[in-house]
């Protein structure tokens, strides 16, 4: 593992089945950090005494939603921010009730490493290999298995190690998507403060880093840096109502650099209409910089006069990618409603929208053994490969290679309501 530095951001996130302790773990690493502010604590203190409990409950500091805390399970997702001195971190709690697995996959859609979460007493459960899966799938290449509340079973470490070992099915889950992975196994008791940051003393058997010791060595350095430059246009800037006449015939165009970097005098062209020209300015607010690094916000002004609209794309010139109609992908089901393959739907990449069709489910994945199954719909969480046809050309990633344009999501066009989640998938 890596030492990182101040200036990093770790982004990750708590996942698994309910009541694993996912909420407990965010709380006690803020707690035993003493980044919680005294007004919150002091509330979360009150609450716990009203709930009949005598030792403070951490996981209210992250169950903001009152059906979470009269539930007592997380909702949607909560995300916490804190820092060390070496490294900046912003968490995701994601629920782990099967009915919001869509909050889950929009926790991990953006972190870097996920922490799942196992119950000592329970081990590995269904909910746990759907998480596990999905972690893997949209692209999360650090993964910690961490098993709690070991005080439930006296700090047993032939149980702890009998869990290990059963790393096998975690494994069978990862080498099915042909992708590599950083796999770490935890002990640890979140309710007590175990293995979180201190390391107490109910596990000298356990001669391995801590939680926060884990995050705090990780290379957390960005796959993004290296890949080809993705600029998604999200807004045509024409402030021509301003009263400043140097404004008249400005034009700029807006957006997140997905990928890649972006310097003044680069070579692009725009995608889909192939059109080319070179950047001349490059702003952040009302800076002007000379270069764009992936993840950063930017307006850019161009040397020539280009007809761009939102969703088009700047990339190098030299860059051979072209927009596409038809492509294939890994789809996670949302909504109550099946998919039908008789029905039109809407596809949303990055900051364009086109109507697809399905034109194949090519299997579903059985989740407990993770073997390809004929499907002819889909249903609420199932998780399936499955073709498109578009009705407008997209330009696309494969989701390995690049997880900001690789990424989709299915939406009904006579809702609106987001259905589906999916990662595009063009390499063998």
């Amino acid at each position: 593992m890596k030492k990182n530095t101040n200036d990093t951001v770790l982004r990750f996130m708590t996942c698994g089945s309910v009541d694993d302790g996912k909420s407990t773990v965010i709380g006690r690493l803020l707690f035993d950090t003493k980044t919680i502010l005294t007004d919150t604590l002091n509330q979360i203190k009150n609450t716990s005494k009203k709930k009949g409990m005598t030792e403070i409950d951490l996981s209210l500091i992250t169950d903001g939603l009152q059906a979470e805390r009269e539930q007592g399970i997380t909702i949607d997702v909560a995300y916490r921010y804190f820092s060390t001195v070496n490294l900046k971190y912003i968490i995701a709690d994601a629920p782990g009730h099967e009915q919001y697995t869509r909050n889950m996959v929009t926790a991990a859609s953006t972190a870097q490493l996920a922490i799942i979460l196992i119950d000592a007493r329970k081990g590995i459960l269904t909910q746990t290999k759907r998480h596990t899966f999905l972690t893997k799938l949209v692209g999360i290449k650090h993964i910690i298995v961490a098993i709690n509340k070991m005080d439930l079973i006296e700090f047993d470490e032939a149980k702890y190690k009998s869990i290990c070992e059963n790393d096998k099915k975690f494994e069978k889950i990862f080498s099915s998507l042909n992708t590599s992975i950083n796999i770490e196994f935890l002990p640890m008791s979140a309710l007590k403060g175990d293995m979180i940051v201190d390391r107490g003393n109910s596990m000298d058997w356990y001669k391995g880093p801590t939680l926060l010791e884990f995050l705090e060595n990780l290379d957390t350095t960005h796959d993004n840096k290296e890949s080809s430059l993705r600029f998604p246009i999200q807004y045509v800037c024409r402030p021509r109502e301003s009263e400043n006449q140097e404004l008249h015939d400005f034009r700029a165009f807006m957006g997140r650099i997905e990928s890649g970097f972006l310097k003044i005098n680069d070579k692009i062209k725009i995608l889909p209409s192939g059109n080319k020209s070179s950047i001349k300015e490059i702003r952040v607010g009302e800076k002007n910089i000379n270069e764009a690094i992936p993840e950063q916000s930017v307006t850019v002004t161009l040397t020539d006069e280009i007809d761009i609209s939102r969703g088009d794309m700047l990339v190098h010139q030299d860059d051979s990618i072209e927009a596409i109609k038809n492509f294939t992908g890994m789809v996670c089901w949302f909504s109550e409603i099946p998919l039908s393959i008789n029905r039109t739907y809407l596809i949303m990449h990055t900051t364009r929208t086109s109507k697809a069709k399905i034109t194949n489910i090519n299997h579903k994945i059985n989740i407990e053994t993770l073997n390809h199954e004929e499907a002819n719909e889909l249903k609420t969480n199932d998780i399936a490969n499955i073709s498109f046809k578009l009705a407008q050309p997209l330009i696309v990633d494969d989701y390995n290679e690049n997880r900001g344009t690789g990424a989709f999501i299915i939406i009904d066009e006579t809702t609106f309501h987001t259905v589906g989640a999916g990662m595009i998938q063009l390499l063998d």
